[in-house]
């Protein structure tokens, strides 16, 4: 390490920089973020920063740069100018003036360099290649914003507002770094990332006082999406890597499964046709009982909870038990095997209207509203429907969809394993009995479907 990381308090205090062009807005945003006061030195400026001085956001010398004088009083110096000449001039009297000098994109005129922050207020974490390879370090900064939630800045607010009742109930260091150690890794952390700030405030006097409730777990509802793991929200992925025990179904890929915390325990209870592991009923109260055990408890869907995924009925039980939950919306199939197959499920030229139906109802039936699907410039996207897809063309047929309507059937949509047979209705049957197609499969009817041939974009890798 050459460089030592250190975080500056600037409020209130001068900090300079030297240009006036798009770099020099970048770092007077940054300064502006830690309430310096910023004074700016530019024969020119730009529109950007010409705004910031109109509203008298920062101090501003309409000149060049040309001696030390301007740097006096400064806590720390940037040069962001494209002459090298006065680049070089303002590093060097920094310097004389013990005063910290960064120039861009020039790390030997540097005695500091700026990270690649990420933000989660009071939470800063800074990323350095000390000048090197900045590109490498935003990058790297990319990647810690994927894993860190927004929500961190306000468990560390939460956690000051806590700080000194904490330490007049745990005496030493040890103590109290055990009980945020438990916080941190438990429920409480989980309410405040899902906005439940007031229930996470009394969980915490609970746990700070002298006769705690019972701890229960969590039940997390999250959707797995259509397949591709990429798919995945960031919540969703986070749950998914915390929880000691996974309820899953037969809908979640492989991809999405092998996501899942590794040593987390795993129930299946997937349902096919007429094929139950576990009655909907019964999993509910699975659900319930794994949370009042303590447990945290990821039930993973395909798709989204609460788009033909039972969620309402499980978290029914979820309420009625006192269970605490939250649920984590998920890609439903409709939107991303429709992406991935070409298929718009509106377009003004064929469909101002979607319509999502299952095709496997509670009781088995295929009593559906026919008039409704059988309505013009719309499209129809029609979930578990493979077993009654004959008998679905039959009847919109019948109530007056023509025959060649174009319809298509997508086989495990978004994943590598993808195939797409397209059809119209009157022998969509027969082809989809040719192609062998396996659930799960979603049936997409409608004008929109022509746009396949010339929308068709993802390509499953061969041999997958």
């Amino acid at each position: 390490m050459q460089a030592l990381p250190i975080f500056i308090n600037i409020t209130d205090r001068t900090c300079v920089v030297v240009g006036g062009g798009d770099v020099a807005v970048r770092k007077v945003g940054t300064l502006l973020k830690a309430n310096a006061s910023v004074a700016l030195i530019s024969p020119e400026i730009c529109h950007e920063l010409q705004v910031l001085v109109d509203a008298k956001k920062i101090h501003y010398s309409a000149m060049r740069y040309h001696s030390a004088d301007q740097l006096q009083g400064a806590c720390l110096v940037i040069a962001a100018t494209d002459d090298q000449d006065v680049n070089v001039a303002v590093s060097n009297d920094a310097k004389i003036l013990n005063i910290p000098v960064n120039v861009v994109d020039s790390p030997s005129l540097c005695t500091f360099t700026m990270a690649s922050i990420v933000e989660r207020s009071p939470i800063v974490i800074a990323i350095s290649s000390e000048g090197n390879a900045p590109v490498l370090a935003r990058y790297i900064r990319t990647k810690i914003e994927t894993m860190l939630p927004e929500g961190y800045g306000r468990i560390a607010h939460i956690a000051g507002e806590f700080r000194d009742k904490v330490k007049a109930k745990f005496p030493t260091t040890q103590q109290r770094r055990i009980f945020w150690e438990g916080i941190l890794q438990g429920p409480i952390v989980e309410r405040i990332l899902s906005g439940q700030e007031a229930a996470a405030r009394t969980a915490l006097e609970d746990a700070l006082s002298a006769t705690p409730s019972q701890q229960h777990g969590e039940v997390y509802l999250v959707g797995g999406g259509p397949g591709d793991p990429d798919l995945l929200t960031f919540r969703a992925l986070r749950l998914m890597q915390q929880c000691d025990v996974c309820v899953y179904d037969k809908l979640v890929s492989p991809e999405v499964m092998e996501l899942v915390r590794r040593d987390a325990e795993l129930i299946y209870v997937g349902k096919a046709r007429d094929q139950h592991t576990l009655p909907q009923e019964e999993i509910n109260e699975l659900l319930a009982k794994l949370a009042l055990e303590g447990k945290r408890v990821l039930r993973l869907k395909g798709g989204d909870p609460f788009i033909f995924g039972r969620g309402g009925e499980e978290i029914e039980t979820l309420m009625a038990r006192g269970v605490p939950f939250q649920v984590v919306p998920g890609i439903t199939a409709a939107n991303g095997v429709s992406s991935y197959a070409g298929i718009p499920l509106t377009h003004r030229d064929y469909a101002q209207a979607c319509l999502f139906i299952t095709g496997h109802l509670k009781n088995g039936t295929l009593d559906l509203d026919w008039v409704a699907m059988s309505r013009p410039r719309q499209t129809v996207v029609v979930y578990m429907g493979l077993v009654g897809l004959a008998e679905i063309c039959q009847q919109l047929i019948k109530h007056g969809v023509a025959p060649d309507m174009p319809v298509a059937v997508v086989e495990q949509g978004t994943t590598q394993r993808q195939r797409v047979v397209t059809a119209t209705l009157q022998d969509l049957a027969e082809k989809v009995v040719s192609a062998q197609l396996k659930a799960p499969c979603l049936t997409i009817i409608g004008e929109v479907v022509r746009l396949r041939e010339q929308l068709n974009w993802f390509e499953p890798a061969a041999g997958k």
